[in-house]
């Protein structure tokens, strides 16, 4: 029994590999259409959330639509829908491996955000690590340089995506997996069809192409995600979301040629470290 545990344990982290690299992937075809073809932001992640939810629908699981009549479930898609938005417009003016650096402050807010609103225990050691990635994502960004506004885009993304994940936590409760995730697709297009729907770029196959391997592969890091927490304790495998920003030097490197400078590696590392000790202090 300990062999089959054992065994599952090791798929679980080789899928958890897998999802990291499909999101920032799907983020990398995101950046293609935004910086490379003149495409809204706002639209990038409309579509992203509307493909990604026709791709889901066929599989919803009983109950799900009732969700929709909680006024927390819409509070929580509003804030990925807010969050996604802001990181493609980060992504159409800053370099992927810089943005996600920036980004990943998120795990820290939702942090502090868990022990605000859902009353966690505070300690000493958490506190100091949130103070050290804060410090990283400012090493990063780099306020009152001369690096991109576009930054400031991904640390609002951050910001709203570890409301976001707090939010999650709060209602898990409610629904499946399945279901909550259809509900944050389903919501953050509804949100966000009066911008993307009028800022529809001219209909190509590449346009065609990279939109739906944008939503596809973001909507398939996300779902695998889940399946991998099945397979494994959680604690053991949310380390493995930092793999994101390794994903995303290499996707950088290999699609736009670009490499992160010194001090944003620095910076990188320092979020990282901090990130994954407050994972293994909370664990």
């Amino acid at each position: 029994m300990s062999n089959l545990f054992q065994r599952l344990s090791q798929s679980a982290v080789l899928i958890m590999f897998i999802a990291m690299s499909f999101i920032p992937a799907g983020d990398t075809a995101g950046k293609m259409l935004s910086a490379g073809l003149g495409a809204s932001p706002i639209y990038v992640a409309w579509s992203r959330f509307l493909i990604g939810g026709l791709m889901l629908l066929p599989f919803l699981p009983k109950g799900t639509w009732s969700l929709l009549r909680d006024w927390r479930i819409w509070f929580r898609a509003c804030l990925l829908a807010v969050g996604l938005s802001c990181i493609q417009v980060a992504l159409s003016r800053e370099p992927i491996a810089d943005v996600f650096a920036a980004f990943f402050i998120g795990p820290l807010i939702s942090y502090v955000l868990a022990m605000i609103f859902l009353k966690e225990p505070i300690r000493w050691q958490g506190a100091a690590l949130v103070i050290l990635g804060f410090i990283g994502v400012l090493i990063v960004v780099q306020p009152g340089s001369d690096a991109g506004s576009g930054l400031i885009w991904a640390v609002a993304a951050g910001t709203c995506y570890g409301a976001f994940l707090t939010a999650s936590r709060w209602l898990s409760h409610l629904g499946t997996p399945l279901g909550l995730t259809f509900t944050q697709l389903f919501i953050a297009a509804l949100v966000l069809t009066p911008f993307g729907a009028t800022n529809i770029p001219a209909i190509t196959g590449e346009v065609v192409w990279l939109t739906t391997l944008s939503a596809l592969f973001s909507m398939l890091g996300n779902f695998i995600m889940l399946y991998a927490y099945k397979l494994a304790p959680a604690t053991r495998l949310a380390p493995l979301v930092y793999f994101q920003l390794l994903a995303a030097v290499i996707l950088g490197w290999i699609f736009f040629d670009t490499l992160p400078a010194m001090l944003t590696w620095i910076g990188l590392l320092i979020v990282m470290g901090a990130g994954l000790a407050s994972i293994r202090l909370r664990a």
